[in-house]
């Protein structure tokens, strides 16, 4: 069986985690600039797995600033193909208490200022997008989550919102009407670009707070979320740990890989060189070893 290859995006404690072996720094570079920060690759549970901090070690990007088209790109190029994201958010449900862990199933993007396609400048395609969560990964990462003891929740909506200010109340309750269960500001676009990368991507949301909709607890503020965030870091690793020789032992490619089959819709003569070069990185011909 070939070394899986599985990105993790969050923050910059998650690669400190017990059984990490060999750990180096990858710095990459792509047509979309620079990623948020070096790759941190690593070996754990039977695959290399390769971390880089979202907003950067020391938090330096806003939500809105992430370069979230380099970070996806350049951990196509590094070979992976399985991303889980680890992201605080906030609850829009009394059911999901601070300290939960929520395996979401759906998004609904709220986000106005972002770049969210890899395809532009003479190649367009558009890649399916109803089911935006891989549901493999997502059930290992379910399972692992039930294995660990994490009081977690089975599916739920991420409304990602632009930020960096948290909602209003009015906004908190619209998304409640919604149905929405968590509210964050960074998978939008994060889970577009991957499933244009043809990579498999679940998220693991860790809880932090209520929104500012519940009416026995005070507004979120920024110390409360970091509290909270300190306390789920541990269970977020746990959860990876036991989720990874899961994803190690998956029969058959990843469920995302092919997105692009029928996406494409420019004539490949009409595709620029240079269009065509990030093209054949999004779908693996010229992934590096």
């Amino acid at each position: 069986m070939a070394v899986k290859r599985i990105g993790i995006i969050g923050g910059t404690g998650l690669y400190e985690m017990e059984g990490v072996e060999n750990l180096r720094e990858v710095a990459v570079e792509t047509p979309f600039g620079s990623p948020s920060d070096a790759f941190l690759v690593g070996e754990l549970g039977g695959a290399e797995v390769v971390f880089v901090a979202r907003h950067g070690r020391g938090h330096r990007f806003t939500p809105t600033e992430v370069p979230y088209r380099a970070n996806i790109y350049a951990l196509k190029t590094l070979g992976v193909d399985w991303i889980i994201s680890v992201s605080a958010v906030g609850s829009l449900k009394a059911e999901i208490a601070p300290g939960h862990v929520v395996l979401v199933d759906q998004f609904i993007d709220r986000t106005r200022n972002r770049m969210s396609t890899f395809f532009e400048k003479g190649l367009v395609a558009h890649v399916a997008f109803g089911d935006p969560v891989c549901g493999a990964l997502r059930g290992y990462l379910l399972e692992a989550a039930a294995r660990t003891g994490a009081t977690h929740h089975d599916g739920g909506t991420y409304v990602c919102m632009e930020g960096p200010a948290f909602s209003t109340k009015a906004e908190s309750n619209l998304y409640r009407s919604w149905g929405a269960s968590v509210i964050g500001m960074t998978n939008i676009p994060e889970a577009k670009l991957a499933r244009e990368a043809e990579i498999s991507y679940a998220t693991l949301a860790m809880c932090t707070d209520y929104d500012c909709w519940h009416t026995d607890h005070d507004d979120v503020t920024v110390d409360q979320v970091i509290a909270v965030l300190k306390a789920n870091v541990a269970l977020a690793k746990d959860i990876i740990r036991v989720a990874v020789p899961m994803i190690v032992a998956h029969d058959g490619p990843p469920p995302a890989r092919g997105a692009l089959s029928n996406a494409v819709l420019t004539q490949p003569h009409a595709i620029p060189e240079e269009r065509r070069a990030i093209l054949d990185v999004l779908t693996g011909r010229s992934k590096e070893a």
